[in-house]
């Protein structure tokens, strides 16, 4: 564990975040911030922070929600994980103002109760987890995360640890790498794509991104007018596998009765069903009142300005005592 606390007072004056984005358009600077945090109001007015209070934001990324969680409430301190030292060392100067009201943990968000416990703190008055895959990520050549520039195939949010894409396609059999396929992305010709991808395995013509869209277009043909890359599916598997994406969920959701206050509240941004689901599920069962019966989206106007959020899902649940809740 990495935790940095930051020790100077005020508020930061503005709201600027990553740009995350669905369509992997091109970009001139990979470092660069934008002010696209998804469903930033909604977010507040779910959490409600309260003076004193003690905020977690399970997936920092660019800070955004964490800065908006402290303008709105000046005396409430918030603890922000992400397993990305990239983001961690970019939100180490962006919040550099906000005082020792933040403490940053390089972290995954499934170790979350351990962590906590680690800066000593047992419970947390509210979490925010906004799901996905940040801008500097997906457009940093060197991460692989996108077919749209060429890299390694690497895909992990956190480069300092775990399998790399590479090795887990050299580790899957075909089957397996089928299974990956279909049940994360969604995709039809899965059998097909996980064939052509061990193909290119085995005559040594995959080490990049290109060359993964390559051998992915060869099985399925070029996407057609209008439509969707026919890679992006298989890399969107392949990522959530590399990552055990929808594992870490479970195991954050699981352990959220352990930390969060009685009164408590949880918001969870998604970005796809699989995710959206596991949520459902969890904020259905006993010691949990849905805040959100239906999963709430964007406005109109904030999926016109930002790509990315037209897929989001918002979904909020407050902490009740034990018995209590839906059954």
């Amino acid at each position: 564990m990495n935790t940095l606390q930051l020790a100077l007072p005020g508020v930061l004056p503005d709201s600027v975040e990553w740009v995350w984005r669905d369509d992997f358009d091109e970009v001139s600077d990979v470092r660069r911030f934008e002010h696209t945090t998804v469903m930033r109001d909604e977010i507040v007015q779910a959490i409600a922070p309260r003076p004193g209070g003690v905020y977690l934001d399970a997936t920092l990324g660019g800070g955004g929600h964490t800065v908006a969680l402290l303008e709105a409430e000046p005396k409430a301190r918030i603890v922000a994980f992400d397993r990305d030292p990239t983001a961690i060392a970019a939100a180490r100067e962006r919040l550099a103002p906000v005082a020792d009201r933040v403490t940053l943990v390089h972290a995954a968000f499934s170790s979350v109760r351990e962590q906590l416990e680690a800066v000593g703190l047992a419970r947390v008055d509210g979490v925010v987890a906004d799901l996905g895959v940040s801008s500097p990520q997906l457009d940093d050549p060197e991460r692989g995360m996108s077919f749209r520039r060429e890299g390694p195939l690497d895909m992990r949010m956190d480069p300092e640890s775990g399998e790399t894409a590479l090795e887990l396609l050299e580790r899957l059999s075909d089957d397996e790498l089928a299974n990956v396929i279909y049940q994360y992305g969604d995709e039809r010709r899965s059998r097909r794509i996980a064939r052509s991808i061990k193909k290119a395995l085995a005559v040594g013509e995959l080490r990049t991104t290109l060359d993964l869209r390559r051998a992915i277009v060869r099985a399925v043909g070029p996407a057609r007018v209008g439509g969707i890359d026919p890679a992006t599916r298989a890399f969107q598997a392949i990522r959530i596998a590399v990552n055990g994406e929808l594992e870490e969920l479970e195991r954050l959701l699981a352990s959220l009765p352990e930390f969060v206050a009685e009164g408590g509240i949880v918001a969870i941004l998604s970005f796809h069903s699989l995710e959206d689901r596991l949520v459902k599920r969890a904020f259905a069962g006993p010691g949990w009142d849905r805040l959100t019966k239906k999963p709430m989206s964007p406005s109109d106007e904030e999926r016109a300005q930002n790509a990315r959020a037209r897929s989001a899902k918002l979904r909020a649940a407050q902490r009740v005592p034990a018995g209590e809740g839906e059954p």
